[in-house]
């Protein structure tokens, strides 16, 4: 897979969130959270049911909007942003539950992952005109390399449906990759993988940081997998940022432990 060596100064913030609030009649889902993600991080976000991170992850997608606060991705205001443009910006996500074609290939899958990176537009497919068969060359070799570089080969003619659900997984982040994202959505990826699963899940997401280039934002309810692959943890509680820092330095945090453990539990760990 080729390395894309263009993704700008890594000492600069790809994205920022600076005091995102999102109220739902009179719930607060988010409260003044603000946080920087660095091009090249893997950065987990984490919290307890109801904390706001799938609130955060659908502000970002565009599938919500910020009743304040802003949001930029490499530069770029989001918070007026068209939903069908992030794509084509480079942002790519996975959902918890599966949103694939279950009655296509793995492979028409993936390449449908490719459409906002290689597509000639309606009118130069319906009439064929020059150049469409170069762009349809370049999507199938796109899909070829993701497919090669998840493990996907020998189901790659098989229909999404009939495939155990840790490779349609992988099938979603396929799909994901197709558009070249420069920071990658993964929500709650470990959830339904059994315990080999998840281990291979690690290595997974830290060669696609390395061998792709691609920042990863990073929804999961696996302590075990954040802590060990994020080089940044955001910690939420009822929809406010009540830690950041190192994996360690958020694990030892008292509101990390007293929003897990409860306040009981949390004099314990402390004594």
């Amino acid at each position: 897979m080729v390395h894309d060596n263009d993704r700008g100064d890594k000492n600069k913030p790809l994205l920022r969130i600076d005091g995102v609030s999102v109220r739902f009649g009179g719930i607060v889902a988010l409260d003044g959270v603000s946080f920087e993600v660095r091009r090249g991080q893997i950065c987990g976000l984490i919290g307890p049911n109801g904390a706001g991170k799938s609130t955060l992850f659908n502000c970002l997608s565009r599938l919500y909007e910020c009743s304040a606060g802003r949001i930029e991705f490499d530069g770029h205001p989001l918070t007026r942003m068209p939903r069908h443009r992030m794509a084509g910006l480079g942002i790519g996500r996975t959902f918890q539950n599966l949103a694939l074609f279950r009655t296509m290939t793995v492979r028409d899958n993936v390449l449908v992952g490719c459409h906002s990176k290689h597509h000639a537009g309606f009118l130069r497919n319906a009439f064929r005109l020059p150049g469409v068969a170069a762009i349809e060359s370049q999507a199938r070799a796109r899909a070829d390399q993701l497919i090669h570089f998840l493990e996907l080969d020998a189901v790659a003619e098989r229909e999404v449906g009939d495939l155990p659900f840790g490779t349609q997984k992988r099938v979603e982040l396929a799909r994901a990759l197709a558009a070249e994202p420069q920071l990658l959505l993964l929500d709650e990826p470990a959830c339904g993988l059994n315990h080999e699963e998840l281990e291979s899940l690690g290595t997974l997401i830290r060669d696609i940081r390395d061998r792709l280039n691609v920042t990863v934002l990073l929804v999961e309810h696996h302590m075990s997998l954040v802590m060990g692959i994020s080089d940044r943890v955001v910690a939420l509680n009822f929809g406010k940022k009540i830690a950041e820092g190192t994996p360690a330095e958020v694990q030892a945090h008292p509101e990390v432990i007293r929003a897990y453990l409860g306040e009981e539990d949390e004099a314990e760990v402390m004594a």
